[in-house]
């Protein structure tokens, strides 16, 4: 049965996460535990879809979006937790002044994943096009002295001349099923684990996770589908 977002009978994030929880998604994929409570790990999450082409947006369905979106020529960009940080941050601030659902998230080093709504007014391209424009802008400003009196910036200094922070396209799937909403969140999720980068999704705090399996906020607020 296929639920649309926002309409009577769409089960909750959360519901969706617990149901989830021991089967794997893909037939290339395996359930792994290894902390608090089992996880999805998935064998091809790595890379981002290669966008040649024009790419279609679907706006106005009442469906969620799955977008992916990442640094110049994918250089590790928000590497640092300082980076992340501000990153999340940010994007906290423009859900306040442009409202819209934020589902479900992962930041890492060089793209990331956010699971929304669209906003109540515009789109969500409009919402990707003031969210890069605004980290772009702080982080390549934002400079702090290290210990030595040097001036460090949030990101390696060799890529401090880039001509762009961010690649110019994003990637949107339209996400208009419980099965598709259950199989995006353990994507995201276990994005950091495939990586190498921790060993469980409780140890990347730049995720969703923790909000779908102990009901904690995290770094931003986490809207639930209901």
């Amino acid at each position: 049965m296929v639920y649309k977002a926002g309409g009577a009978g769409f089960p909750s994030g959360l519901d969706l996460i617990r149901r989830a929880r021991s089967i794997p998604l893909w037939r290339s994929g395996r359930v792994t535990r290894g902390g608090a409570a089992p996880f999805v790990v998935f064998k091809r999450c790595a890379g981002l879809p290669f966008m040649k082409h024009k790419l279609q947006r679907y706006y106005g369905r009442k469906e969620l979006h799955f977008i992916t979106f990442s640094c110049y020529e994918r250089r590790s960009l928000l590497g640092s937790a300082r980076a992340r940080n501000a990153f999340v941050k940010i994007l906290g601030e423009v859900r306040e002044r442009w409202p819209f659902l934020l589902v479900g998230y992962v930041v890492m080093p060089e793209h990331m994943h956010l699971l929304m709504s669209e906003p109540a007014r515009g789109t969500p391209s409009k919402i990707m096009q003031i969210l890069k424009q605004r980290v772009s802008r702080a982080l390549r400003r934002k400079k702090r002295r290290g210990s030595g009196g040097q001036w460090r910036l949030p990101f390696p200094e060799e890529d401090s001349g880039l001509k762009r922070f961010w690649q110019r396209r994003f990637y949107d799937f339209n996400v208009w099923s419980r099965g598709k909403l259950k199989e995006k969140l353990n994507y995201m999720h276990a994005n950091p684990v495939v990586r190498r980068l921790v060993k469980h999704p409780k140890n990347w705090p730049w995720s969703s996770w923790s909000f779908y399996e102990k009901g904690e906020e995290g770094l931003i607020r986490i809207d639930p589908v209901d």
